[in-house]
C-alpha cells in the first residue's frame, strides 16, 4: 500500500461485514474541517457501491464510488464539495461477495 497519513486525520475505523450492507461511521472529531476523504481497505476486500457525507449543518453529499478494494489498498483522494466541511457522519454502501474469507477492515482519512 503506498498510502501515507501525513497531513491526513484518521476519521474513524471500523470492521465491514459479509454482505451486502450499509455501514455508518459516526466521525468523532469535530476540531476540523475537510475537504477530500481518502479510504483504506485492509485485511479483506471490499466493493464499495457509495458514499454517503453528512455535513454538520445539516448538508449531505452522495459519492459514487464504485470501486473494488483488494486487500490493504486505498482510494484516491476524493474532493468534497463546499470545501472545508465539518463531518457528522459517512454511511457507506458496499458488499463483500466475492472470494475473500477475511472482512475487510475500513479507515477514512481526512484532509
Amino acid at each position: 500500500m503506498s498510502f501515507t497519513s501525513v497531513n491526513w486525520r484518521n476519521l474513524g475505523t471500523m470492521v465491514v461485514n459479509y454482505r451486502v450492507e450499509k455501514d455508518v461511521l459516526n466521525v468523532q472529531m469535530r476540531d476540523g474541517k475537510f475537504d477530500q476523504l481518502k479510504f483504506v481497505v485492509k485485511g479483506g476486500t471490499l466493493n464499495m457501491h457509495k458514499v454517503v457525507v453528512y455535513y454538520e449543518n445539516g448538508g449531505r453529499q452522495e459519492i459514487e464510488v464504485r470501486h473494488n478494494f483488494d486487500r490493504n489498498s486505498d482510494s484516491r483522494a476524493i474532493d468534497l464539495k463546499g470545501n472545508n466541511r465539518f463531518i457528522e457522519k459517512i454511511e457507506f454502501w458496499y458488499d463483500t461477495q466475492n472470494n475473500s474469507k477475511r472482512r475487510a477492515t475500513l479507515t477514512v482519512f481526512g484532509k
